[in-house]
C-alpha cells in the first residue's frame, strides 16, 4: 500500500519528494485516461487473488464494491486527484483505501506497476482499436455509397498534377476507399497482437503467489497470455505497431484531403465547400451529392472559403508520424525489462475533360488495328503534335490529316472521342469501367462484411 508519503514506492525513501521532481515524475495528466482500464484490471486481479487464497471472499467483495465506487466517481467527473497522485494507479489505490480501509492494501499483492501499467495500456488500446475500426468502416461504407450514387460522373484523372485520362468520380473515391480497407485489415491484425495478457508477470520475474493467469485472461477476455515475464513488462511492440498503423492511415487520409483541397480551388472547381457543417461524410441516405468538409473564412479577405478541416487532417499526419518515430527512438536504447460539405459540380468536371486526354485511346485504336503499341504510341504523339501546331483540339484533326500519320486511321476513329466509351474500355477488374466500379463496390462491401462477422 502507499507509504506515509502517499507513494506506492515510498517505504525505501526518507523525507519528502522535491516539488520539482514531484511534478517531473507525475504522469496523472496523461494516464488518467486509463482509469476504466485500471479499475477493470484491478477487479480481475482481485478475483485472481481470491482464487489463490490471498483474499477471502468478503475481502474480494469489499474491494470490488470499492472499485465500483472509484469508477463511478471517474465516470461522473467527481474524482478528486490529489497532489501525491503521481499516476492513475496511485490515485485509484489511494481512493480505494479511503473508501474501504486497509483491505485495499491487499490488492497489489504480487502485482507490480510494471505489469499493471502494460495491462491497462493493452486494455485501453484494445477498446480504442475497436472504436477506430468501427469509425473507419463507417467512413469506407459512406465512401462506397457515394461512389455507387455518383458512378456516372466523369472527370479528369491526373498524373504529375496534369490531366491524364478521363475516369469516373466514383473511381477516384474508391481509390481512397480501397486504401482505407487495407488500413482496416491492418488494424484488426494490430488488435490481435494487443490482445495478449501481461498481468501476472510481476516486475520482471513473474508472480510467485499462485495467481492463475488463465483465470485473469478469461476475466479480461484476452485471447492469450504473454510467454515471458521480462518481455511482457518491457515490450511495447504493439504500441509501435499501432503508431505505424496510425501513420499509414493518416498518410491515406492526408492524400485524400490534399486531393479535395485541390479540387475545391477556383482553378479546379470540381467540388465546393459549403457553409454548413454536417457530422458525416454526406447525407447518403437521401442520395444528396454533398460531402462533409467544414470550411472557415478569412479574417481579411471576405471572399475566401478555406478548407481548414482538410488542412488540419493533412497537418495532423505529421504529429502522428513524429510520435511513431519518437517512440521508436525511446525503445531502441532500453535494456531488458525495464468539410463542411463538399458539393460536386458535374458540369465543371465534364468541362474539365479535354480531347488530349484521349491520346492514349488514340494509340489503343491503332493497336486494335494491328499496330504494335510502341509504334501506336509514337503515331498518337505525332497526332498530338500536329494538333498543337495547328492550334486545334486533338479531335479536330481531319481524317485526312490523321491518315498522313498512319493509313490505319479510318472513319471509325470518331468513336475515340467519346469520354464515356473511353472509361468503359477499362473493364478489367480494378479499372474505371462501370462494371469494374460495381465490382469494386461489391468487393469493398464484402471486406467490410467479413471484418464485421
Amino acid at each position: 500500500m502507499a507509504s506515509e508519503s502517499g507513494k506506492l514506492w515510498g517505504g525505501r525513501f526518507v523525507g519528502s519528494v522535491d516539488p520539482i521532481m514531484e511534478k517531473f515524475n507525475s504522469s496523472i495528466a496523461y494516464d488518467r485516461n486509463l482509469w476504466a482500464a485500471d479499475v477493470q484490471g484491478s477487479k480481475a486481479y482481485s478475483r485472481g487473488l481470491q482464487k489463490a487464497g490471498l483474499l477471502t471472499t468478503a475481502e474480494m467483495d469489499q474491494i470490488l464494491h470499492g472499485l465500483d465506487k472509484v469508477a463511478e466517481e471517474w465516470a461522473q467527473g467527481t474524482f478528486k486527484v490529489h497532489p501525491n497522485d503521481e499516476d492513475i494507479h496511485t490515485a485509484n489505490e489511494r481512493r480505494l483505501k479511503e473508501l474501504i480501509g486497509e483491505t485495499a492494501g491487499k490488492l497489489h499483492t504480487g502485482r507490480s506497476r510494471n505489469d499493471q501499467v502494460v495491462t491497462d495500456l493493452r486494455l485501453w488500446m484494445r477498446q480504442t482499436c475497436s472504436s477506430l475500426s468501427a469509425l473507419l468502416r463507417e467512413l469506407i461504407r459512406s465512401m462506397v455509397d457515394r461512389a455507387e450514387v455518383e458512378r456516372d460522373v466523369l472527370f479528369p484523372g491526373y498524373t504529375h498534377l496534369q490531366r491524364a485520362q478521363p475516369i469516373r468520380w466514383s473511381h477516384w473515391i474508391l481509390s481512397h476507399a480501397v486504401a482505407l480497407t487495407r488500413d482496416s485489415e491492418r488494424l484488426l491484425e494490430v488488435q490481435k497482437r494487443i490482445n495478449v495478457l501481461p498481468l501476472g508477470s510481476g516486475a520482471i520475474a513473474g508472480n510467485p503467489l499462485g495467481v492463475d493467469r488463465e483465470l485473469l485472461r478469461a476475466e479480461l477476455n484476452f485471447a492469450a497470455i504473454t510467454v515471458n515475464s521480462m518481455d511482457a513488462t518491457s515490450e511495447r511492440d504493439f504500441v509501435a505497431e499501432f503508431l505505424f498503423w496510425a501513420s499509414l492511415c493518416m498518410t491515406h487520409l492526408s492524400r485524400m484531403a490534399e486531393d479535395l483541397i485541390l479540387y475545391g480551388t477556383k482553378e479546379f472547381s470540381f467540388v465546393q465547400l459549403s457553409d454548413a457543417y454536417r457530422p458525416s461524410w454526406g447525407q447518403v441516405s437521401s442520395f444528396s451529392p454533398s460531402i462533409c468538409v467544414p470550411s472557415t473564412g478569412s479574417s481579411l479577405m471576405p471572399q475566401k472559403k478555406n478548407p481548414d478541416s482538410l488542412e488540419l487532417i493533412r497537418s495532423k499526419a505529421g504529429r502522428v508520424f513524429g510520435r511513431c518515430a519518437g517512440l521508436l527512438m525511446t525503445l531502441k536504447g532500453l535494456p531488458s525489462t525495464y468539410n463542411k460539405d463538399l458539393q460536386i459540380h458535374r458540369e465543371n468536371m465534364a468541362r474539365a475533360l479535354s480531347p488530349d486526354m484521349l491520346a492514349t485511346d488514340l494509340a489503343y485504336y491503332l493497336v486494335r488495328k494491328g499496330m504494335p503499341f510502341r509504334q501506336a504510341h509514337e503515331a498518337s504523339g505525332k497526332a498530338v503534335f500536329a494538333a498543337e501546331t495547328k492550334g486545334v483540339a486533338l479531335n479536330q484533326l481531319s481524317l485526312q490529316e490523321l491518315q498522313t500519320i498512319s493509313p490505319l486511321f479510318s472513319a471509325d476513329v470518331s468513336h475515340v472521342w467519346d469520354y464515356g466509351h473511353s472509361v468503359e474500355q477499362y473493364g478489367a477488374l480494378g479499372g474505371t469501367a462501370r462494371s469494374s466500379v460495381d465490382w469494386q463496390i461489391s468487393q469493398v462491401r464484402a471486406l467490410l462484411r467479413a471484418q464485421e462477422a
